[in-house]
């Protein structure tokens, strides 16, 4: 039985206006993403591959189609709704990884759910899981300046994943590291797909798209190809930074 898309866009246009100039920057992009996969959307820079993240990770919205998350239509959210959203359904993990300096590993983890009504305890099971999740347990009380580029790529993924959300997206999450580094982020990536999250990376490296399942190539605003990825990297092929 086939089961209902989690995302599901049709003809997704966005327009900027600046000045009166009218930037065009998506020409009407349609997919449906189901639950579980691992999606790597693919692009020079420039090609709207970004600004399409946001909007489907609820920081922006397109100027005309439509855009349903679980059935419900994301077009027609208030901004109150579209937060909920933010901090309910998705985590993100960024190139800079915004961690907060001179702060522990715990801690970094622990901030989405700094106002969120669970009980301490739980939260305190929430962060642990979380960071053993992409095996950094024995990092938990080091600091942020304590942390290799690799480990601390894998911290915002502990924090992107705390809240359980729907999907992690991803925005050029190896463009700060080095190629070793980079390898080791995509092998706990492409570990938590295995483990049932639903992924979508945004890249122009053609070496990190290949973790992905499915890569949808974007180009001037449309979408040039959308193809699954036949042989993948063994997530078991290299050992994790330790």
């Amino acid at each position: 039985m086939e089961n209902a898309s989690l995302i599901s866009i049709r003809d997704i246009k966005k327009s900027y206006i600046n000045e009166e100039v009218e930037t065009k920057v998506l020409h009407g992009i349609s997919f449906d993403i189901q639950e579980g996969e691992f999606v790597a959307i693919m692009g020079p820079s420039g090609s709207g591959k970004s600004t399409l993240m946001h909007i489907l990770g609820f920081l922006d919205r397109p100027t005309s189609g439509s855009y349903s998350f679980r059935g419900k239509d994301v077009s027609k959210f208030s901004d109150d709704e579209l937060a909920e959203m933010r901090s309910s359904e998705v985590g993100f993990v960024f190139q800079a990884f915004f961690l907060l300096p001179r702060t522990t590993v715990y801690e970094n983890v622990m901030l989405p759910l700094v106002y969120t009504k669970f009980p301490s305890d739980k939260k305190d099971k929430m962060v642990r899981q979380a960071i053993e999740a992409v095996q950094l347990s024995h990092r938990v009380n080091h600091t942020s300046n304590q942390l290799s580029g690799g480990e601390k790529q894998r911290v915002a993924m502990a924090r992107a994943i705390v809240n359980q959300p729907s999907v992690v997206f991803a925005d050029e999450p190896t463009g700060n590291l080095d190629s070793k580094s980079g390898q080791q982020v995509m092998l706990q990536l492409q570990e938590l797909n295995e483990a049932g999250r639903t992924i979508i990376l945004v890249t122009h490296e053609k070496y990190t798209a290949e973790h992905a399942k499915r890569i949808i190539y974007v180009r001037d605003g449309l979408i040039t190809s959308d193809t699954t990825v036949n042989a993948r990297h063994d997530a078991h092929d290299g050992e994790l930074l330790k």
